[in-house]
């Protein structure tokens, strides 16, 4: 179902399908994972198989039915370009979109290929913001090179969680930076200096910048709730979004 949310950068979450499988370090301490078994043990609907990828076409029409503008983060839940999702229902999703031209849409994935190609032959929405997470060098910077090949309105990075510095890469047609630590009791700590290397480098390659959250450890490096060590940055929040939107 679409649901208002915390995220603090976007606005609501919609799930056509929940449930996914671990792909990357970025995946250790899945946060879906463990809200889906939370919500299987309390009978919610649409959570009766956990963890494991499940379509759910009965929400495919949420969308269009709200009528208020509205910025969705896509499949929050899972991974819409999770290897067990068939093209035809990726297809579906994508008319959705299409249908629903008041509403922003944010994509994001780990499987950064596969989305290439499905879009090999296929233009997204113009709603549609594609996205891929790049939790360190190994795995995440890779994705880049996958997402560039898709002519998308909006290119976006979530560096969440970070896992260590990036060092120096090019953000050529990226649109827009998102950067946290990992949250939960089993986070991993970020340090303040990858953070910084990563606005410098969004300052000096003109890629808008969004901070949001120190996560399970705090600036100086003490375990604390995600709560508590909040999203300030040098004395500040960071908001910026890609071009003319803004969230919120």
């Amino acid at each position: 179902m679409s649901t208002k949310t915390s995220i603090e950068w976007t606005e609501h979450t919609w799930n056509p399908a929940v449930g996914c499988s671990k792909i990357s370090p970025g995946c250790a301490n899945c946060y879906a994972e463990v809200m889906a078994r939370r919500l299987q043990a309390m009978s919610v609907k649409g959570y009766e198989n956990g963890f494991r990828l499940t379509l759910l076409p009965e929400r495919l029409k949420e969308p269009i039915r709200r009528k208020r503008p509205t910025v969705y983060f896509v499949n929050s839940m899972s991974d819409l370009f999770h290897e067990e999702i068939p093209d035809d229902y990726l297809v579906r999703v994508l008319e959705v979109i299409r249908q629903a031209p008041q509403h922003i849409f944010q994509i994001l994935t780990k499987r950064a290929e596969r989305m290439a190609e499905f879009f090999r032959l296929r233009r997204p929405p113009s709603n549609a913001w594609l996205g891929v997470t790049v939790e360190n060098s190994a795995h995440g910077l890779p994705r880049l090179d996958a997402l560039r090949r898709i002519s998308a309105y909006v290119r976006f990075i979530s560096a969440e969680p970070l896992l260590e510095n990036l060092a120096e890469f090019d953000l050529t047609g990226m649109h827009w930076v998102i950067v946290g630590g990992e949250s939960g009791p089993k986070a991993r700590r970020m340090d303040p200096e990858w953070v910084v290397n990563i606005k410098r480098m969004c300052d000096e390659q003109g890629t808008a910048f969004f901070f949001k959250q120190w996560g399970g450890w705090s600036v100086d490096g003490k375990k604390g709730s995600k709560k508590h060590n909040g999203r300030v940055l040098d004395g500040r929040t960071w908001d910026a979004a890609p071009q003319q939107y803004t969230l919120g």
